[in-house]
């Protein structure tokens, strides 16, 4: 099993090849990119070539970006720059896609092979103009997609329009034959539970999020600081029929000995060489 972890650890400072050598050092064999622009600036061609040069450096692949949640340099803190592919406001639509495939560019010169891609913004309630636009949306980004050598993958977050029906309702409804899932742990155990959940969408998973949480809100714990039972859930996940990366996603700490918080983590869910 690929042992993987998100830049997202790092999140509050500019990703740089100091950041990435510490992954490793953790033990991950895989990195997903966490595309926020204060962090790693998808439309900055001088960081986006550092950090490639990196990757065809070192024998570790990129197995995937995260899709951009806002467009600005400061976490969309005014409101008004949500990428929501979502969003039934068709200006505000193409808006969002465009900076996703901005994103996407990235591939030209940094390879990777999943776009993990959140549909609505957190708490969002289902509407038919909203599951409709994302079926719009994902099609389009999918065909954008296919050349570059990315699979886009839709992820489960705590909203109505991401459940895991709605997920496959939305996957088969459209024929979205090469889209695939990521399966977020700590999300499914705020939404419902981990078994179920996994169970509906386990034939379409390829990568995961993996992060723990005590189901009062989404902050992305290491593994073992929340109320998500670990030997349970590992249990559930190698029944996938294709066994994804297990692929950490966590909230960062200035203090914290990431690589060392890694090592332990990786050896209590089984996957340390």
């Amino acid at each position: 099993m690929l042992r993987a972890m998100s830049t997202y650890v790092g999140v509050k400072e500019r990703l740089h090849p100091g950041l990435l050598d510490m992954l490793v050092r953790g033990g991950a064999q895989s990195i997903e990119l966490f595309c926020a622009r204060q962090h790693f600036d998808y439309t900055n061609k001088s960081q986006v070539k550092e950090i490639a040069s990196w990757f065809k450096s070192n024998n570790v692949p990129a197995n995937s970006i995260h899709s951009p949640m806002y467009s600005d340099m400061d976490w969309g803190h005014d409101g008004s720059h949500s990428v929501n592919v979502a969003d039934p406001d068709k200006r505000r639509r193409i808006e969002s896609t465009d900076e996703i495939k901005r994103a996407l560019e990235v591939a030209e010169v940094l390879p990777f092979k999943y776009l993990v891609q959140h549909i609505g913004d957190a708490g969002e309630t289902f509407d038919e103009r909203k599951f409709d636009a994302t079926m719009s949306t994902i099609e389009h980004l999918r065909a954008f997609a296919k050349p570059l050598g990315v699979t886009v993958l839709v992820e489960n977050i705590p909203n109505e329009l991401s459940t895991p029906e709605k997920l496959v309702e939305l996957i088969r409804t459209s024929h979205f034959d090469d889209v695939g899932v990521c399966f977020d742990f700590g999300h499914a155990h705020i939404a419902n539970s981990i078994e179920p959940d996994f169970n509906i969408l386990k034939d379409y998973v390829r990568s995961t999020h993996v992060h723990d949480n005590t189901r009062e809100r989404d902050n992305h714990l290491w593994p073992g600081q929340g109320t998500i039972d670990w030997k349970h859930a590992m249990e559930v996940f190698k029944t996938a029929p294709r066994v994804p990366p297990l692929l950490l996603e966590i909230n960062g700490d200035d203090e914290q000995d990431v690589a060392g918080e890694m090592q332990k983590i990786f050896r209590k869910l089984g996957v340390a060489d």
